[in-house]
């Protein structure tokens, strides 16, 4: 018997919007970039490969790490202006 994989994702009501805000890069590429943890478990760590990632497509990258710290919490309004006034892009994750 071979072993057969599904695709969990189901259909969706709501029609795509594309997402007008992006950042295209490439192996040039010295933007800064955010990576932002919601402070659950294994959510820096997450990160630090996705950090690892980046950098090894996008060499000149100036990462910024950042952490909100409660994942119940909302980040607060000072963590957003510094990290809108600090970086082109931002990556956000959650651990589990």
């Amino acid at each position: 018997m071979a072993i057969q994989f599904h695709n969990p994702e189901g259909a969706s009501a709501i029609a795509d919007t594309a997402y007008e805000l992006s950042l295209t890069l490439d192996s040039e590429s010295t933007a800064r970039i955010g990576l932002l943890a919601n402070g659950f478990p294994d959510s820096e760590e997450f990160l630090t490969l996705i950090e690892a990632s980046l950098l090894k497509h996008c060499p000149g990258l100036d990462i910024r790490r950042y952490n909100k710290g409660n994942a119940s919490v909302p980040a607060s309004s000072e963590l957003l202006s510094s990290i809108s006034a600090d970086c082109e892009g931002l990556v956000t994750a959650y651990g589990h």
